[in-house]
């Protein structure tokens, strides 16, 4: 269905059982249902939240408008995991049911302080004449999973900022707090603020400056901002909204994109000597990712598979968007890798050696090697005349390319079905996660990551290999029980 402003807007409380009854068994009937991947049980998943670590459990909160495929009123659905990738619901919910959140808890992060766990979130408030007011606010989860709002705001919407100023991401360095708040300022620049937390007292923020990280100030907008650090050096992973593609050539409508400082210094709030601006994912869906260290100091990082403004095949069934598999991100020879959390090998029920398939569930990962001076062209999801997701691997042409034109229903048109990347002419690993209609490709242990979404036909569901050799295995997966 379109949704009218009045119907986004709507009160929780407001729709009906029936309507709830009716959208979730459409969803249920999608031919797209994902295994382990986190979906909701109908209507749209958006940013990851409040990636953290708390009462002993991964937690991961992820955006949620309940009521069909449309972005509206925002609430928080939380989910908890034992090994980073069995992420299960609780049933607690962040629900925008203050003065502060009246037309959304928008996005933010987490952090455990006094055995609670500090939610840290934008308000979003439209006045009578539909004006936007940004907040910055909190709220505190016990062990049993009961939320509380802090009747505050803790950082207001500065002066020299548009109505553009959210997503706080809370993190510890050498021992104090800090946040970075993605915004807009009065030039319509894209901009991160600083704030430290004033003796370490996370309801009293003070204001730093803005990140100094080389700002090409071609974007409108940084959304998303993340700051984490990776053998002391700060890694900035942020969206910038409207980047010109001379300072960095991307396809999709709103790239995510990271760079490599060799320091941080708080103080002046500064990445000292970023590097250059990085493709986070080459793929054609990745979006919003939220990363943090954990207490162990992995960072860890989780991303929206799906992007804003763009319409999905499962919005017929009332639903949008789910999150990828949790990475790790490492730095070798100065470039950002990630590779999934080890315990997702913990899926695999079985090992065949790589070799074309007819038939499939879908729900598979392939490990292969294509040597050095070869290439591989490989189907994945394809139909009896090989059409399908196709992938390339070129170490001879030191190219890797996928083209999904013919895998399934054509969406997002308007930005082309091929993306491609650069590898060197060595023998390269590919990693590939399959998901009823999702793609994970890390390649080469994860230097250059490919993810999205197709929407394949029924009888699309083999492998097949068009040209050149790999060699590697087959690995059914099973989640189990699903996390919705």
């Amino acid at each position: 269905m379109a949704f009218t402003t009045e119907e986004r807007y709507r009160a929780y409380a407001d729709w009906s059982a029936d309507y709830i009854d009716t959208i979730r068994n459409n969803t249920q009937s999608s031919p797209w249902r994902t295994n382990f991947h986190i979906e909701t049980p109908h209507g749209l998943l958006n940013d990851p939240n409040g990636f953290s670590y708390f009462n002993g459990k991964w937690t991961l909160f992820y955006q949620y408008f309940p009521f069909g495929a449309a972005h509206g009123l925002k609430s928080w659905v939380h989910t908890e995991s034992t090994d980073l990738v069995h992420f299960e619901p609780t049933g607690s919910m962040l629900y925008p049911d203050t003065p502060f959140d009246s037309h959304g808890a928008y996005s933010g992060s987490a952090m455990q302080f006094d055995g609670k766990l500090f939610l840290f979130y934008t308000g979003n408030v439209r006045d009578e004449n539909w004006i936007r007011h940004p907040y910055q606010i909190g709220a505190l989860m016990d062990t049993e999973g009961r939320i509380q709002k802090i009747d505050q705001v803790l950082i207001e919407q500065p002066t020299d900022t548009t109505d553009h100023f959210r997503d706080p991401q809370i993190f510890n360095f050498k021992g104090n707090y800090y946040t970075i708040v993605g915004g807009q300022n009065l030039e319509q620049k894209g901009i991160i603020k600083l704030y430290k937390a004033v003796d370490n007292d996370y309801l009293n923020w003070e204001y730093v400056g803005d990140l100094n990280f080389d700002n090409d100030q071609t974007a409108y907008m940084m959304e998303c901002p993340n700051l984490v650090f990776i053998e002391d050096k700060p890694v900035l992973l942020y969206c910038p909204q409207g980047l010109d593609k001379a300072i960095l050539d991307y396809d999709n409508i709103y790239p995510n994109l990271y760079k490599i400082g060799q320091a941080f210094d708080a103080d002046t709030a500064a990445m000292v000597n970023p590097g250059p601006l990085e493709q986070l994912d080459y793929g054609f869906e990745c979006y919003a990712t939220q990363a943090f260290n954990a207490p162990d100091g992995r960072a860890l990082a989780v991303s929206w598979l799906a992007l804003p403004d763009v319409e999905y095949p499962t919005d017929r069934y009332d639903y949008q968007g789910c999150l990828s598999i949790v990475k790790e991100l490492t730095i070798k020879d100065g470039k950002l890798y990630q590779t999934p959390v080890e315990a997702i090998t913990s899926l695999r029920t079985d090992a065949q050696v790589f070799a074309e398939k007819t038939e499939t569930n879908n729900v598979y990962e392939l490990d292969l090697t294509v040597e050095a001076d070869s290439s591989l062209g490989l189907v994945l999801f394809a139909d009896a005349e090989g059409h399908g997701l196709k992938l390339t691997i070129a170490p001879a042409n030191k190219r890797i390319v996928l083209d999904r034109k013919d895998c399934g229903e054509a969406f997002a048109l308007d930005f082309g079905t091929e993306r491609q990347c650069q590898i060197d002419n060595q023998a390269t690993t590919a990693n590939i996660f399959i998901d009823k209609s999702v793609f994970e490709i890390f390649i080469n242990k994860g230097e250059k990551v490919f993810s999205g979404r197709v929407f394949p036909r029924q009888d699309q569901t083999g492998i097949k290999v068009l040209s050149g050799q790999a060699t590697g295995n087959y690995y059914s997966l099973d989640y189990g029980r699903k996390t919705n």
